[in-house]
């Protein structure tokens, strides 16, 4: 019923908005979901929704025990569906107007202390494995951002890498001598995975096949990591580490905002309260001792 008009609006959101494919993967996932729950109440047609489905929507999602954030996705993905149908004039109303969101609990970023990434680094790694924590952390790369990187977008004299973020808005990251080095030292073991394999790739990170190294091949590489300090952590925890630092050690928000890709300051804010809440944490200790 509805999935001529999905595969139409995801085309415009990635020929229009330039989103990734995860993104576009979720909108469809979210969208088919809620198509097929429209067709198990007999309702096939667009001009048969109403407020009414989609609040009854809404309700079977909680209880099927979807956590709010999932909600409040899901309401995000039929809001700017419902807005496109209208913009597009396949449909006249919305049935997702004054919907309300879900009350999310605001959860702070889980980061790791300097002695915790020390430990991680101090660990044997080989070369790209090594090239790859340094960049997530000298830089707070997404892991798509890193997957994502080609050889010519890492300048190592002016030691910076050039990444696209979300909707593919181009950024230059800074990165330190170390991360430097260990990409240096990375390009040079490259070099003889292509002559290996004649591969014929422009991405950055190669495996010893030749093959492009994945997003799950790095989320595991940090996952197993992470049990050197006791944590169970993602390639995002080296990005909240990553702006979490350098606010701790005086950095401008707003120069923080840039560095990360963030299009709203008030999501680099959220590192504020990390900062604050570790400064507490250290305070007590102190005086407790």
């Amino acid at each position: 019923m509805l999935f001529q008009y999905i595969s139409e609006y995801i085309d415009y959101l990635s020929v229009e908005r330039g989103l990734s494919e995860n993104t576009l993967l979720a909108y469809r996932n979210d969208l088919v979901d809620f198509s097929e729950f429209l067709s198990s109440l007999g309702i096939e047609e667009l001009p048969d929704i109403s407020r009414t489905n989609v609040n009854r929507y809404i309700r079977n999602l909680r209880q099927e025990d979807f956590s709010p954030g999932s909600i409040t996705r899901k309401i995000a993905s039929l809001r700017g569906f419902f807005k496109w149908l209208i913009s597009s004039e396949y449909l006249s109303h919305d049935p997702t107007a004054s919907l309300e969101q879900p009350k999310l609990s605001r959860h702070l970023p889980k980061v790791l202390t300097l002695s915790e990434i020390n430990t991680i680094l101090q660990e044997s790694l080989s070369p790209w494995q090594r090239a790859v924590v340094e960049l997530l952390y000298a830089a707070g790369l997404r892991v798509s951002e890193l997957a994502n990187l080609k050889v010519s977008d890492v300048n190592l004299e002016q030691a910076y890498v050039r990444c696209f973020g979300k909707g593919s808005k181009e950024r230059l990251v800074p990165i330190g001598k170390y991360a430097v080095a260990a990409v240096k030292d990375y390009l040079e073991k490259r070099k003889m995975f292509v002559l290996n394999t004649e591969s014929d790739s422009k991405h950055l990170f190669l495996d010893e096949k030749g093959h492009d190294v994945s997003r799950q091949k790095i989320y595991l590489l940090i996952h197993e990591l992470g049990k050197k300090v006791g944590k169970n952590i993602s390639p995002h925890t080296l990005r909240h580490s990553f702006a979490t630092h350098l606010l701790e050690n005086g950095a401008d928000l707003r120069v923080v905002q840039e560095l990360l890709g963030h299009s709203d300051v008030s999501t680099t804010q959220l590192y504020t309260h990390v900062s604050k809440k570790r400064l507490k944490e250290v305070y007590f200790l102190i005086n407790k001792n």
